[in-house]
């Protein structure tokens, strides 16, 4: 009687612990554009990469406060995408949503392109290709858990990486300090070498910020997730507290000992498939660099898709539950799972890896091309949290209703972020790297956002959308 009535009801489990909220959300920022992307970030931008990540660090500490102050109030799976459909209009968070979900389907195709080249080093026995399709099938197999196992399985591999990043920070610090031995840093030399701190001018340093943004993206999982806990406000709170502080010493300080202890004009921090961290980590002398970092990539791509699957089909969940897309993926199994959502996003993952098996195709360009775009996609997403955190904040100000977990001076930091972001936009659409970029993900958000007033226009008063929108706090 019990699982029918589950069944019947469309609800998500609420499984999930505090624990679990805060790795899921360390586990989506942690991945291949860390341990291997940020590379070819220093390597363009020299040593000044470290304002571009510590201009991402502190914007993203104040979006998740934002986000933070909306998801304490009103928890919800569908997150920024749900709040924006109610601070702005249907045709947000439909446009935002599905971003959200493409972003996160093509991630999880670039984090098994990263494992099979891994397991292609290892084993050469199979092609790159073939171990990018057999990573994609085993890491979908995960989300068809009950979701208690699957935080438990992003706990522990999440663990692996923090616990990797946080030896790394050990050891660069002692050597900074010269108390390392196997290998001498010459303090802050780096920083100031080889053409100076900004060695390629400012440019550089804006268009690496693209890239910082796409790498910090994911932080917001754990207000997705805190909707499968037992309590999710007070769970949203300690894990967007935890999160926030955690994510900026593993990313900014470790980004910091990097370019202290690899010269930004190292050819190898620029070569495919290397990595900053192993740079490092060989020339701290830590013996069998290479095979320990691969193992941490290949453990971290394999968490951040799983994440990745994770997100995209809750937030396929939440879209169906709004009347944003079919019916059929709001329905739940007997445990919770949204069987159909998870499903379609698994599909969507699968076609992508299936495109390495036409070389006609291109695929490793095309998927260059795919991820490019989501640099752009993780730049609206926070816009569209940012906007959506000030015309709630001033309707509940205006309610007199509480809030549990405030935004720093408001409203004046929220606007600052607003424009920031946008200043941000302005000027990667100057730049001829990014303006087709630009261009074509704008294009795409404005396909969605007339798909979405179509909706909208058309929808009814007393329709499934709104009678969910009802029960909600906002």
């Amino acid at each position: 009687m019990q699982i029918n009535q589950q069944q019947s009801s469309n609800e998500l489990s609420t499984a999930l612990k505090t624990r679990h909220l805060t790795m899921m959300s360390i586990a989506g920022v942690i991945g291949a554009a860390l341990f291997v992307g940020s590379g070819s970030i220093i390597a363009e931008a020299g040593p000044a990469a470290m304002l571009a990540y510590l201009a991402g660090g502190i914007l993203v500490v104040f979006i998740m406060r934002m986000l933070g102050e909306m998801a304490a109030t009103s928890p919800d799976t569908g997150s920024f995408s749900t709040y924006a459909e109610r601070a702005i209009g249907r045709w947000a968070g439909f446009t935002i949503g599905w971003l959200y979900w493409w972003f996160w389907t093509l991630l999880m195709a670039w984090e098994a392109y990263i494992a099979g080249i891994i397991l292609h080093e290892w084993m050469p026995i199979l092609s790159v290709n073939s171990y990018t399709f057999i990573m994609t099938f085993v890491l979908i197999a995960i989300n068809f858990l009950n979701v208690s196992k699957y935080g438990e399985f992003e706990f522990w591999f999440a663990l692996i990486k923090v616990v990797a990043i946080v030896v790394f920070i050990v050891l660069g610090t002692l050597a900074l300090l010269n108390f390392w031995p196997l290998a001498q840093v010459n303090g802050l030399y780096n920083i100031t070498a080889h053409g100076g701190f900004m060695p390629n001018g400012i440019g550089p340093v804006i268009v690496a910020l693209l890239g910082v943004m796409f790498s910090f993206l994911g932080a917001e999982i754990v207000t997705i997730a805190a909707s499968e806990s037992k309590n999710p406000v007070e769970q949203t709170k300690r894990a967007i507290r935890s999160v926030v502080w955690r994510v900026c010493i593993f990313y900014i300080g470790s980004i910091f000992l990097i370019v202290c202890i690899v010269p930004w004009n190292d050819p190898l921090l620029s070569q495919t498939g290397y990595g900053a961290y192993r740079r490092a980590f060989e020339a701290l002398g830590i013996p069998g660099a290479q095979w320990v970092m691969n193992f941490v990539v290949l453990t971290s791509v394999s968490s951040c898709f799983v994440s990745g699957h994770y997100t995209a089909s809750r937030m396929l969940y939440s879209l169906s539950k709004r009347g944003d897309a079919s019916a059929i993926f709001q329905k739940t199994r007997a445990n919770g799972m949204p069987i159909f959502a998870v499903c379609a996003s698994c599909i969507m993952a699968i076609i992508i890896a299936c495109m390495n098996f036409f070389d006609a195709l291109k695929p490793r360009e095309i998927l260059d091309i795919l991820m490019n775009t989501t640099g752009m996609i993780a730049m609206l997403v926070y816009l569209v949290i940012a906007i959506s955190q000030v015309k709630l904040r001033h309707k509940m100000e205006r309610e007199g209703r509480e809030i549990k977990l405030k935004m720093w001076l408001f409203p004046g930091l929220s606007y600052a972020v607003i424009i920031f972001i946008i200043a941000a936009l302005v000027a990667m659409s100057f730049m001829e790297q990014y303006r087709t970029l630009v261009l074509s993900t704008g294009a795409a958000a404005l396909l969605l956002v007339f798909i979405g007033l179509y909706l909208q226009i058309k929808a009814n008063r007393k329709t499934m959308a709104q009678q969910y929108l009802k029960r909600s706090h906002f």
